[in-house]
């Protein structure tokens, strides 16, 4: 058997369901690749594919997927790039098929495979009403249809991370206990899973570089597990250790970054810059799977609907204060009140405004309950019958409409006997896929020893961000926040001074929820998980952010007190 090239170069064309679309076409021209990888599946993105299902049985897919393929699956087998893509959603079965016949009609010869087994909806074990119940698979499944010569492997949900995992394990020819180096390739599958955020994309530093279209990444993975995150030469954007260390901090909790392959050790990532454009991964340690898989659960949880009264020029608060008592008023009589009603005012006027628009405050009304009725008409109409008889300038950002539902998620932990993982090869056979030999228990990694605090000296009340950057994300109902600095007499500060209790003053939507700190010395950085923020997840769309993604910004806005050696 011919020995492979000692590098694998997988790239990414897709961080999510709504992507750039010409992504894949780009990254197929824009230079070499072995395997292209596209991740198309979110929390929310499963609650959207279930409720297309409930329509159509025969959908439950990423279409775009699908429509990229025409113009691009060709070109892919042409320069010899395999694709593997988790956009089969709750359909990859379905998915497989549409492409093989889009192949035979574009006169592709490609093999096609799939991996399924994660959908448990029919299981029964679930509480009623669960529209989608998935776990989250690794990359064993795909591993198996690469060696058995597909060219497209098309999967539900796996992890994100197992999209570079599969590929490299069949590269190389790893075994399920290679840990060190699965490990490495879960670090680099985290670092390219949501595409242009390792190339400068939210970035905190963007200023200093020209990312009005980055490129999307692509990592050089090596036999030991290493890798060197880079990009295509001549796109936009930047890779350097900052915008690595961003993705490697998002939406993680502790230094344990567990996965159905392996168990990472995220407090053992070396970054190196290699040149520009290119930052070496190495390092990583890995240790055995959790003896569970982490299953996502949606549901429908209700009903929502919100209205935003628009208050301009003068008394602004009085405004907000009649108009709050009317609505209220106009619910109790018609005893329509809905279960949660809360109320936001946004002073976005300045004073002296050369605008209308700037003149203007929001005020935004966010109601929730089981009963449609109680969301819909009830609210819209104490909303509208006040044009002529409120606060005056009155008028709203859109007219009230009748509500929508609203999602739920949730997390449940599956034994994995009880959960079948089968690779479905390109020639129709079924292979089961073997569980782990052995597994962990995930604990937390002990605390590590922080480095000297900065000497005590002149200090300045200034913004966080001047001195740190930050990612933050959601996990379910929980949020995320990483802050890292970039020189060690910053992180020397940063390590001693940004504490939970110091997070819960800087952030006071924080204050009354669980936060637990992790620190990661070799990334000059720490890693906080807010338990709660955003009650039952995105779909609830519980909060203004609601997931979370400016929260690392709002943080960096916050002042403190900073050396000013610093600044």
């Amino acid at each position: 058997m011919t020995r492979r090239p000692e590098v694998l170069r997988v790239g990414n064309a897709s961080g999510f369901y709504g992507d750039r679309f010409d992504a894949v076409r780009e990254m197929l021209t824009g230079g070499g690749l072995d395997v292209l990888t596209g991740d198309y599946l979110a929390e929310l993105t499963m609650l959207i594919l279930g409720r297309d299902r409930l329509k159509d049985p025969a959908t439950g897919y990423a279409k775009t997927f699908l429509r990229q393929m025409e113009s691009s699956l060709g070109l892919a087998h042409d320069k010899g790039v395999r694709i593997v893509t988790n956009a089969g959603g709750l359909n990859p079965a379905g998915l497989a098929t549409a492409l093989r016949e889009l192949a035979r009609r574009l006169g592709v010869p490609v093999r096609v495979a799939h991996v399924q087994g994660d959908d448990l909806i029919g299981t029964g074990q679930w509480p009623e009403g669960t529209l989608t119940a998935n776990a989250y698979l690794g990359g064993a499944g795909i591993t198996a249809c690469l060696d058995a010569g597909a060219d497209v492997v098309v999967t539900g949900r796996v992890t994100d991370a197992a999209l570079v995992t599969g590929p490299a394990a069949h590269w190389f020819g790893w075994g399920p206990q290679a840990y060190d180096e699965l490990a490495g390739a879960v670090v680099a599958g985290h670092v390219l899973e949501c595409g242009t955020q390792a190339t400068g994309g939210n970035y905190s530093f963007f200023g200093a570089h020209d990312v009005r279209r980055p490129g999307f990444p692509l990592a050089e993975i090596r036999r030991d597990g290493s890798c060197v995150i880079t990009k295509h030469p001549g796109t936009g954007g930047v890779v350097d250790t900052g915008t690595v260390t961003a993705q490697l901090l998002y939406e993680t909790g502790g230094a344990r970054y567990a996965g159905p392959d392996v168990t990472a050790r995220l407090d053992t990532v070396t970054l190196t810059r290699e040149g520009p454009d290119r930052v070496r991964v190495s390092g990583v340690r890995g240790e055995a799977p959790p003896p569970a898989l982490k299953t996502g659960l949606t549901r429908v949880g209700g009903w929502r609907n919100e209205v935003v009264f628009v208050l301009t020029g003068l008394d602004v608060e009085a405004k907000a204060e009649l108009v709050r008592a009317q609505v209220e008023d106009a619910l109790d009589a018609a005893k329509a009140r809905p279960a949660r009603v809360r109320w936001e005012l946004a002073r976005t006027d300045r004073e002296d405004a050369d605008t209308e628009e700037r003149a203007s405050a929001l005020l935004r009304l966010v109601v929730r309950d089981a009963d449609a009725e109680k969301v819909g008409r009830a609210v819209s109409g104490a909303a509208v019958e006040l044009a002529l008889g409120s606060y005056p300038g009155f008028h709203v950002t859109a007219p009230p409409g009748k509500g929508a539902p609203y999602g739920v998620f949730s997390a449940a932990y599956v034994p994995r006997a009880q959960v079948p993982h089968v690779a479905v090869l390109p020639d129709g056979s079924s292979r089961a896929v073997p569980e782990p030999v052995r597994t962990r228990p995930l604990v937390p990694v002990p605390a590590p020893e922080l480095p000297r605090p900065l000497p005590s000296g002149p200090t300045r009340r200034a913004p966080l961000g001047l001195v740190a950057g930050a990612r933050s994300g959601d996990k379910g109902g929980d949020a995320n926040v990483g802050l890292w600095v970039r020189t060690e007499e910053a992180w020397r500060w940063l390590a001693h001074h940004v504490t939970e209790a110091r997070l819960r003053e800087l952030l006071p939507e924080v204050r009354d929820l669980p936060v637990t700190r992790t620190v990661l010395p070799r990334l000059r950085a720490l890693n906080f998980t807010v338990t709660g923020l955003l009650g039952e997840g995105v779909a609830s769309q519980a909060r203004f952010d609601p997931q979370a993604k400016a929260l690392g910004e709002w943080l960096r806005s916050r002042r403190t007190e900073i050396p000013e050696a610093l600044l």
